[in-house]
């Protein structure tokens, strides 16, 4: 049951989320990239032990990625035809959460004196990680990679699913193909 509950709410990212982490290969030319195709039996469940993605979320994620690409330029070809080709994994990871309270306190009723109360909590939560491949087909490696985690959100209806997977991979792919990064 817990790995159903996980399938159902895998991607299903915060909004307080972090910012995409992104990584390319330098010497790509990524303006020769006008096509591209998914690799062949490209699955959210690579190599995830015991991870299973309901059908639905796997087309939400590709009709996700297919408008963003075609946004930016780039045209849904067959696989023959393509310059780069796309891939995805997710994983869910629980994470605990652990806070300590510590609190002083003085004067009792019946006498005078210091001292503190220390109370710890923990709290498990789920995490999950979409990434995004992008891969030469003409030399078969990869040139770039975007990835994004947030807390999983349980309970949401088919329509904030599909907005929720939307934001997630605009976000991914808001730097591909990459700008230039100053980084100081």
């Amino acid at each position: 049951m817990k790995n159903l509950l996980i399938a159902t709410a895998v991607l299903f990212l915060a909004a307080c989320a972090k910012t995409p982490d992104w990584d390319y290969d330098k010497s790509a030319d990524f303006s020769n990239y006008k096509t591209f195709s998914w690799v062949p039996n490209a699955s959210l469940t690579k190599n995830v032990a015991n991870y299973q993605i309901s059908p639905l979320m796997e087309k939400r994620v590709r009709d996700a990625v297919n408008a963003e690409l075609e946004k930016s330029g780039m045209k849904l070809v067959d696989l023959a035809q393509a310059d780069v080709l796309i891939n995805y994994h997710a994983s869910v990871d629980t994470k605990i959460d652990v806070d300590t309270f510590n609190v002083g306190y003085g004067a009792r009723w019946n006498y005078w004196g210091m001292g503190y109360n220390t109370q710890t909590t923990a709290r498990e939560y789920e995490v999950g990680t979409l990434i995004l491949d992008v891969v030469d087909r003409a030399s078969n490696q990869l040139v770039w990679r975007g990835a994004k985690e947030g807390r999983l959100q349980k309970n949401q209806s088919p329509e904030k699913r599909t907005e929720v997977i939307k934001e997630t991979v605009a976000n991914i792919l808001s730097n591909f193909p990459p700008q230039s990064i100053n980084q100081d």
